[in-house]
């Protein structure tokens, strides 16, 4: 049963400046399974990531629709949702891991991770155990776990980015790019932790640069070229 389907999917951003249209991608259509793993890869600015943030609402298309499973609100188009249900699938559902960190001001590492639980009702108890044991598999220092993370390294920032998606253990989990800047150890972690993930029916589309990586993990590759799935 598909959880997710991009139906001829088209985004383009207009440079006002110098009154220019740059498309990014068009006409992507596929479907992702429940506990598919999808992977997308393709030369920097081909439109990855942007079918990615159109698929989490960061962007809205200009054409075509993406019809979610959601547990709570059934079959829904993520391109007309309302901001309301696009939070409560963010919160609930839908996990996003990007390249660059995102944490509310005068929040720790361990608290940020924390609060992915926190506002889906789990017991402060629960949390905070969880939230330590996800930092410790990623093996993010216990030394910086009480520390803002404007302070820490791209790696550091990244680790914390894939705690705080994956301690929830997401219906959906969206991967931008999550071996980045990792050293070859903490990329095995992430594999051990896709897998296990998968293995718990969580469904993933995943954006690499590294092939290798990719294999074992992925059950279908696109390659984008010029904002064209091939």
């Amino acid at each position: 049963m598909s959880i997710l389907e991009l139906d001829n999917l088209c985004k383009s951003f207009y440079l006002h400046n110098v009154g220019r249209e740059i498309k990014s991608c068009q006409n992507i259509s596929f479907s992702l399974e429940e506990g598919q793993f999808i992977g997308i890869v393709g030369l920097s600015g081909a439109g990855k990531s942007t079918i990615l943030k159109c698929i989490n609402h960061t962007y809205l298309p200009v054409q075509g629709s993406i019809w979610y499973n959601s547990k709570e609100f059934g079959r829904i188009n993520l391109a007309a949702a309302s901001e309301r249900e696009i939070l409560f699938l963010r919160k609930y559902e839908i996990g996003y891991v990007s390249q660059f960190l995102n944490v509310m001001p005068r929040t720790t590492a361990k608290e940020h991770v924390m609060n992915a639980l926190l506002e889906m009702g789990e017991e402060e108890e629960r949390a905070e155990q969880s939230a330590m044991e996800m930092l410790s598999y990623f093996r993010l220092p216990e030394s910086l776990w009480d520390i803002y993370p404007n302070t820490f390294s791209g790696g550091e920032r990244l680790r914390l980015n894939l705690a705080h998606a994956m301690v929830k253990h997401p219906r959906l989990l969206l991967l931008d790019e999550p071996t980045a800047s990792l050293d070859n150890k903490t990329k095995i972690l992430v594999k051990e932790m896709l897998i296990n993930l998968k293995a718990k029916d969580t469904s993933m589309i995943g954006i690499f640069h590294d092939l290798e990586f990719m294999e074992g993990v992925c059950d279908m590759v696109f390659n984008i070229s010029e904002g064209v799935l091939v």
